[in-house]
């Protein structure tokens, strides 16, 4: 059979699409992106957003696959084949945003975007009118997916999938195969490959017979796999683990109710309303809902934390989705803590990411030590850089305050970042003790890095320094390249306030790998404190009374020395 994906895989970071879905809200394109014109126009608009990287687009390829992408998902009215059984104007204005598409683009926080994810792909099933070439009978690939991750945790007590269990086995199967079949195919598989004396010769070699049956390439099962898992873990129900995924715990009990209200739809009509609109959920029901409520109850117990739902309405689904989504966020703000806590012991896996940033353009995957691959997208590393500068002050475990009062960007079950921060503030925020750090970070490396970071960099710090006046306030400014004209900006590091009072403010420049080499070097001798850091600011702030030039030198030794004093 032809093997099924969620999305092209060329468009496989689900989050980029309310990305591009703003951008279009914005323009005059809406309903009118069919034709050479609106192709190269759509094509630009995304590329001047930086919401992909265009390279060379002759064909304007990437505006028809980002079109077809937000039609399949149903956040645009996607068109209507001339043999369907309802008219265009039965379903909806084409290429106009959808209100599933106006959902996603108003959501604020990343289970409400994960719900937008979650309804499209629940009223997602193939084949439909808008995608014929499927010869099986129509399924929902999530519930099917969902399904066999529950059967295994009948037969196994886990419930995770492996990769390569993805790539040749789920992605090739569908709702109408006997599932205890399927089941049997996987435990098959593992039991094989944990034989083998070469996991990854023997993953190749599956692929080979799987795309020999299928007459594909290999390459296009790791691809759609890899598409498949991050479309998944979009709806907020799955989960990495290792190089698989495992069902979100406190999702558990929504997933079984999912798994059990399968809605083949009868008609086309049928179809179109549930993708556009969004499909119901079984919390969109009053008995399902409480039923969630209550295991999420549970859960927290789990925790010893105590919830009283005394004198809050539970009358209708939204009553009682309010009162999940308090609880959800009370126990996402404790699984961040325990994150945040477990930082230390993995700092060797960030500071591999910080090398995958400095060396973005020559590499975007590494392997790890004990043989884990870590990748960075070309489209997201803005956002992972943030984020490892995040994990890398977790590491240091002296932080006052919370995990998620010190980041500005979003992130997902995982802990992975879903975009960057918003403007008009810091990147990230760092209270210790003794003082406050203040880390602003960008990829931007010429000659605009002065105009696109020195007024920003040093408006968020002087706005920190007024929002903690008991406390010392630093700033850290780092990027692959400091350009000397932002060296020399931030040197001066003056601010003037609105009462025209002058602030003094104290900001380091660096470059990223001076702060991986100083990073690696304390967390090697075991030595690294807020205090040293602190120190390390302190001894570059003193030199600063030298040009621009002659200061980045200053800041170079003073680095080596700090690395020497680890040793």
């Amino acid at each position: 059979m032809r093997p099924w994906c969620l999305e092209n895989p060329t468009v496989r970071s689900p989050f980029r699409l309310r990305e591009g879905l703003i951008a279009l809200s914005k323009s005059s394109l809406q309903g009118n992106l069919r034709g050479r014109e609106q192709e190269v126009a759509f094509r630009d608009l995304l590329g001047e957003l930086g919401v992909v990287s265009l390279g060379s687009d002759a064909t304007f390829s990437v505006s028809r696959k980002w079109r077809k992408a937000l039609n399949r998902r149903g956040f645009l009215y996607p068109p209507v084949s001339k043999t369907s059984t309802v008219t265009q104007g039965e379903i909806g204005p084409l290429d106009t945003i959808t209100a599933n598409g106006w959902r996603l683009i108003n959501a604020d926080s990343v289970p409400a975007m994960q719900e937008c994810f979650l309804r499209s792909l629940a009223a997602y099933y193939i084949p439909s009118d808008f995608e014929k070439e499927y010869e099986f009978g129509a399924f929902s690939p999530l519930r099917h997916t969902l399904a066999v991750m529950l059967e295994l945790e009948k037969s196994t007590g886990e419930n995770h999938l492996n990769f390569i269990e993805m790539a040749v086995i789920i992605q090739n199967s569908t709702s109408a195969d006997d599932m205890a079949g399927i089941v049997a195919k996987i435990l098959d598989l593992r039991d094989r490959r944990q034989k083998s004396g070469n996991k990854k010769q023997f993953d190749g070699q599956e692929l080979e017979k799987t795309a020999k049956l299928d007459d594909y390439v290999p390459q296009t099962f790791n691809d759609y796999a890899d598409t498949n898992f991050r479309y998944l873990k979009a709806t907020g129900l799955v989960q990495s683990k290792g190089r698989g995924i495992a069902l979100v715990p406190e999702k558990h009990v929504f997933i079984e109710k999912l798994v059990e209200t399968v809605q083949v739809p009868e008609s086309d009509k049928m179809f179109y309303t549930f993708l556009c609109n969004g499909a119901t959920l079984p919390t969109d029901n009053k008995d399902s809902a409480l039923v969630v409520l209550e295991d999420l109850l549970i859960q927290l117990s789990t925790y010893g934390i105590t919830f009283d739902t005394t004198g809050k309405s539970l009358e209708t689904p939204a009553d009682i989705g309010s009162v999940r989504h308090e609880i959800e966020a009370i126990l996402s703000a404790r699984r961040e803590e325990e994150y945040a806590a477990k930082q230390a012991g993995q700092w060797e896996e960030i500071a591999a990411y910080m090398d995958l940033l400095i060396h973005r353009r020559s590499r975007s995957k590494k392997i790890l030590s004990g043989g884990a691959e870590i990748e960075i997208p070309q489209a997201e590393a803005p956002a992972y850089f943030e984020w490892v500068l995040w994990r890398a002050f977790l590491a240091v475990n002296s932080l006052v305050n919370k995990p998620y009062e010190a980041r500005r960007f979003k992130i997902d079950q995982d802990f992975l970042p879903v975009g960057t921060a918003p403007g008009n503030g810091p990147d990230l925020i760092f209270e210790f003790d003794e003082f406050v750090l203040v880390v602003e970070v960008t990829l931007t490396d010429n000659s605009r890095q002065e105009a696109a970071e020195g007024e920003p960099v040093r408006r968020h710090v002087a706005r920190i320094v007024e929002g903690y006046p008991g406390k010392r306030v630093y700033g850290l400014f780092i990027a692959n390249k400091v350009d000397t004209n932002t060296v020399e900006t931030l040197r001066i590091g003056f601010w003037y306030k609105s009462d025209d009072s002058k602030m003094a403010l104290q900001i380091v420049p660096i470059t990223l790998e001076q702060f991986q080499k100083i990073f690696s070097a304390g967390f090697s001798s075991g030595t690294i404190t807020p205090k040293l850091i602190q120190e390390f600011l302190r001894d570059c702030l003193a030199v600063s009374n030298n040009d621009a030039p002659a200061w980045k030198r200053e800041i170079e030794r003073t680095v080596q020395e700090q690395i020497a004093a680890f040793v």
